[in-house]
């Protein structure tokens, strides 16, 4: 059975039992502090669990993309090193929001498996949690004697909480689960050892291939368990571990899942894969799993980068290409050609991959030829490493600064290092890299109390599109601790503040009871409930409080939100309806707007943009806001839909005459009110995307008059000619030849000056020493430096000079001398810049500072003879 018809009789076989199939959550998740990445099918569901909303459906089935590379779930080492292990992946899962409970999910999951899928009973065996006295939980009995009316009682196992209680973190959901565990041996194999041996025992050939997860509980911050509100099923099979099984194989690898990314590895690096050098095999596994995870990220609007998630996607790319070059011998960008082959597997199932497929090539082979010209770069400075290593070890402080500044893996380094008889002081570098996370905690850590409750009553209601204020009661609060300061998270039973989402800041503003004003510094929304950040709590936590968002900036907010709609639809009249939006950042001051596009804009596209969005202003088309559509409906109106984002039976399309969006922002009541719109800039920040800052409303129009402004006073001081432009250009001109002209005077300058100072030069312990103060510019002075240098032997010169008004400092060191004296000119320059209240750095034979204190000029002269004593 191949991998899609897996996929398709699971989803099928739920579907007959009454469940909805609905689509995959994004792979990365906004919402959740918790989580950067769906690590599990439930994720999207767990608002649902903790009872914060109500399901749409009581059962529902789907195929749910997951990703498993930080956190407590963390398999990113094991990658590729296995053949089980994957990044990315795929779970089927069946779930049941208060309907059925244990009995249903464990027969029909036997019956799936055994009469419709044609799994071979006799090599399946059950596991049942077996209680936990610190929990205050018994055997799950219930579990216990459904499964032995199904299987003979020797292959049900009793399990510890570590492998039968299911946990997403440290809190939230959870509860005691029972899995399905296949032996894939053979039978020589299994009449040597039994399979129920070696359950849950990492063995590459019994492995867990179905988690029935019965959620009864939510975890506290105080590791107490509490009931929750219903009784739930969460169910998860891992696709590509079941192919395995179904197609006979004993590798996740040797499915159809994969092979035919492996055979395109293949082809191009033209290695073959299956061969004895597992070295080589590992690699095509790392890229064959890794390019599924990075693909399937950027499609849902995580591009690769430097903080939080992209870091992330970053590492996972850098990974692949680092195998590919060191064990394939690639060293220039192929990965990206294998999105194709993704798309020809996925691109039915997955709509966003097809939609994408061009973006996401492009993204991954920009990404590919950066981190190649690191790797260079980087063996560049480990060649340096390993010439300055004393003995047999490199130092591990050099080695994290390499990890560090280049990228450079560490063991890459110590691969190539192996090579050359040395090692890397993997103590020290452990230590650095300690120290960074540490600083790193420190920095990010955010402790949560638990919530405290202060009315049953929770049930929430957003009222900010109809009105800016409101009468609210405190339903429950969380006191907050980060970067040293508390603050308080405050939720209401209904609130007119906007929660940030969709690119749109949260509202500010404040609530008040009597005399007490607690302002709202943010909004937020975490697992679908509205939290309100404050720095205070308020001293009577039952009153009637009046909530009242900040106006001016929710209405220039407003003014910037709706100008992105028009902005988005703009782009795609002018440049094409290839233009998608890839992000936003709406506040009270401005609007950016990321899209993909895969060329620099031209200033006159530019202009017919923001022409475009003024003239669709001036039509004053007045908001059309459909709250409660039917998405199939929605999409046959033809709305824009955001990759990424995860939609729902029903939507809000906002419509501004031909402008047609999905959106949960706030808006202006018709185009007019924007009244001016302004772009600023217009630049790239990845492969194929583009971004525009701009402006709206009376900030534009500032900007407007600020600039007519500018060209009046700049017209006045040039007497005011008719042609602004050519008397700008014709003064450059000018003053570009009386530049060459005053250069050509300072050359010469130089040159008369060269022959006063080498009559100057003393001798200073048999080095040719020179410390004086001249009037020339920085690249005369860099020239004299170079001048004497050659023609003085064991030269050691600093010179000061002053220009605009700022002290320079040039230091210059004969190549003999830095080898004989042990001086280095980048390390004297940092010494004498104190001196001029400045910094500065460069090589050994050759070094500048810069300072706002010329009068420390003469001491640093002064100085400069210290380093030859």
């Amino acid at each position: 059975m191949k991998s899609t018809e897996i996929r398709k009789k699971f989803l099928e076989y739920f579907a007959s039992k009454g469940h909805e199939i609905v689509a995959s959550a994004p792979m990365v998740i906004k919402d959740d502090p918790t989580l950067m990445f769906t690590n599990a099918g439930m994720n999207q569901f767990k608002d649902v669990f903790l009872g914060n909303s109500n399901p749409d459906q009581k059962r529902v089935t789907d195929s749910q993309k997951c990703l498993r590379v930080s956190g407590k779930h963390n398999d990113l080492e094991e990658v590729g090193v296995d053949t089980y292990h994957h990044t990315m992946f795929e779970m089927l899962g069946n779930w049941s929001f208060g309907d059925y409970f244990k009995k249903e999910a464990i027969e029909w999951a036997w019956d799936l498996l055994v009469n419709e899928l044609g799994v071979d009973k006799s090599n399946l065996y059950a596991s049942v949690f077996g209680g936990d006295k610190a929990d205050g939980l018994d055997v799950d009995s219930e579990a216990l004697e459904i499964w032995k009316a199904i299987i003979p009682e020797d292959r049900i196992l009793l399990c510890d909480k570590t492998d039968n209680f299911w946990e997403m973190g440290e809190t939230g959901p959870c509860g005691p689960c029972s899995e399905i565990h296949v032996d894939l041996r053979s039978d020589e194999d299994k009449a040597k050892v039994p399979g129920a041996e070696l359950v849950n025992k990492d063995h590459p050939e019994v492995i867990e291939i179905w988690n029935l997860v019965f959620m009864e509980f939510n975890r506290k911050k105080d590791k107490s368990l509490e009931p929750l509100p219903s009784k739930h099923i969460d169910t998860g099979m891992g696709f590509e571990r079941l192919a395995t099984v179904l197609q006979g194989k004993s590798s996740n690898y040797d499915t159809d899942v994969f092979t035919p990314l492996i055979e395109k590895i293949s082809e191009l690096t033209k290695q073959s894969y299956g061969r004895t050098d597992s070295k080589s095999d590992v690699a095509i596994r790392v890229i064959s799993d890794h390019v599924r995870a990075v693909a399937f990220s950027i499609a849902d609007g995580q591009l690769p980068s430097n903080t939080g998630a992209g870091y992330v996607i970053r590492r996972i790319l850098r990974r692949a290409i680092r195998y590919a070059y060191s064990f394939l011998e690639m060293d220039h960008a192929f990965i990206f050609e294998l999105v194709e082959v993704l798309d020809s597997q996925l691109g039915e199932h997955y709509s966003e991959l097809r939609g994408q497929k061009q973006l996401i090539a492009k993204v991954i082979h920009e990404e590919e030829e950066n981190f190649l010209r690191t790797l260079e770069k980087g063996l560049g400075r480990l060649g340096d490493i390993m010439k300055g290593t004393e003995g047999d070890t490199s130092d591990g402080k050099q080695v994290f600064e390499l990890s560090d500044t280049f990228g450079f893996p560490v063991d890459l380094t110590a691969l190539i290092a192996s090579e050359k008889d040395l090692k890397i002081d993997e103590v020290g570098f452990e230590a650095e890299l300690q120290i960074q996370k540490e600083r790193s905690r420190s920095v990010a850590k955010i402790d949560a109390s638990d919530w405290v409750e202060i009315y049953e009553d929770s049930i929430e209601e957003f009222v900010g599109y109809d009105q800016l204020s409101a009468k609210v009661k405190i339903t429950r609060y969380r006191e907050i601790k980060t970067k040293g300061d508390t603050f308080f998270h405050l939720v209401f039973n209904l609130t007119p503040f906007y929660p940030s989402g969709g690119g749109q800041v949260g509202d500010r503003g404040k609530i008040v009871s009597g005399k007490e004003t607690i302002g709202i510094l943010d909004t937020t929304k975490e697992n679908n409930v509205i939290i309100h950040k404050s720095k205070n709590l308020p001293t009577d936590l039952k009153a009637i409080f009046h909530a009242d968002v900040n106006p001016e900036t929710r209405n220039n907010t407003e003014l910037n939100h709706t100008g992105t709609h028009l902005l988005h639809h703009a782009l795609r009249e002018v440049l094409g309806t290839h233009v998608e939006q890839k992000g936003s950042l709406v506040n009270a001051k401005h609007l950016r707007f990321d899209f993909s596009h895969f060329s620099k804009m031209t200033l006159e596209e530019i202009q017919q943009v923001e022409n475009r969005v003024n003239e669709l202003i001036r039509d004053n088309n007045s908001l059309e806001e459909h709250r409660m559509m039917p998405i199939d409906e929605a999409k046959d109106a033809g709305a824009m839909m955001l990759f990424g984002e995860k939609y729902g039976d029903t939507v809000r399309m906002i419509q501004f005459g031909g402008s047609k969006e999905l959106c949960g922002g706030t808006h202006v009541q018709a185009t007019g009110d924007i009244g001016l719109f302004k772009i600023l800039h217009e630049s790239a920040i990845a492969a194929g995307i583009r971004r525009i800052e701009a402006i709206s409303g009376q900030r534009a129009l500032d900007h407007v008059n600020d600039t007519l402004g500018d060209l009046s006073a700049v017209k006045a001081m040039m007497k005011n000619p008719q042609d602004v432009e050519k008397a700008i250009q014709d003064l450059i001109n000018t003053n570009g030849t009386l530049q060459k002209q005053l250069e050509q005077f300072n050359r010469a300058k130089a040159k008369g000056l060269k022959g006063e100072l080498l009559g100057q030069i003393q001798e200073v312990n048999g080095v040719n020493f020179l410390a004086v103060e001249v009037d020339l510019g920085p690249n005369e002075v860099k020239d004299l430096s170079f001048q004497l240098k050659s023609e003085v032997d064991h030269l050691f010169a600093v010179f000061g000079s002053k220009n605009d008004g700022k002290a320079l400092l040039t230091c210059v060191i004969s190549e003999s001398v830095v080898e004989q004296k042990k001086l280095n000119a980048g390390a004297i320059i940092q010494e004498l810049a104190k001196e001029i209240n400045g910094g500065g750095g460069g090589q050994a034979f050759f070094a500048t500072a810069g300072g706002k204190s010329p009068e420390g000029i003469k001491k640093a002269l002064k100085n400069a003879a210290n380093f030859l004593s």
